[in-house]
């Protein structure tokens, strides 16, 4: 994984959506940075604190902001957590897809987790969306380009948590959860028609 090659823990998620090659310019700018404030949050206490890296590596003037997404991954962490959002063109997600999970497409997230499962040790992983997919799930889904980009990014950090959808629990179990962070946001619920 080229955002923390040095890990040697890789465990990679995704959520499959075959997709046709599209191009994509290539815009990079990452930014680090680690918060120790927290703010009530009214229902859970306090949020949990996130250290972020962002990196643009897919052009597109719709791309969330480094702090939206900062926004949309401290209400979906239920724990202190390092984490480099990746956001790519076709060809990247569909060779990470192809390298870290044996699929030759394009897939609309990949998380990569780097911390043990269940630890009470902050998070560490990654999680990458693929720009190219999210433009053309939203359009097909009818739903704005923005509400998709935090659907993916919350079911990335729902996934690095160890949250799942193998199974109908498992999957009613993590919508839930998806749905009541984007509701948060004004977000209507994804999985409803």
């Amino acid at each position: 994984m080229p955002t923390t090659a040095t890990r040697s823990r890789r465990r990679a998620r995704a959520d499959d959506a075959p997709a046709r090659p599209l191009a994509g310019g290539p815009r990079s700018t990452g930014s680090t940075g680690a918060t120790g404030s927290t703010r009530s949050t009214g229902v859970r206490g306090v949020l949990p604190t996130l250290s972020l890296a962002v990196q643009y590596a897919a052009g597109g003037a719709d791309l969330p902001t480094r702090a939206q997404a900062r926004r949309w991954l401290r209400r979906a962490l239920e724990r202190p957590a390092a984490i480099t959002l990746r956001f790519v063109d076709e060809a990247e997600g569909r060779a990470l897809n192809a390298t870290y999970r044996g699929r030759d497409y394009a897939t609309n997230v990949l998380t990569f987790v780097y911390s043990e499962p269940g630890a009470r040790a902050a998070l560490a992983g990654d999680i990458v969306v693929c720009v190219p997919v999210v433009h053309r799930e939203a359009a097909r889904q009818r739903r704005r380009v923005a509400a998709h980009f935090a659907h993916l990014v919350i079911h990335g950090a729902l996934h690095l948590q160890g949250y799942d959808h193998e199974t109908a629990a498992d999957a009613a179990r993590m919508e839930m959860r998806e749905t009541a962070i984007l509701g948060k946001f004004g977000i209507p619920d994804p999985y409803r028609s």
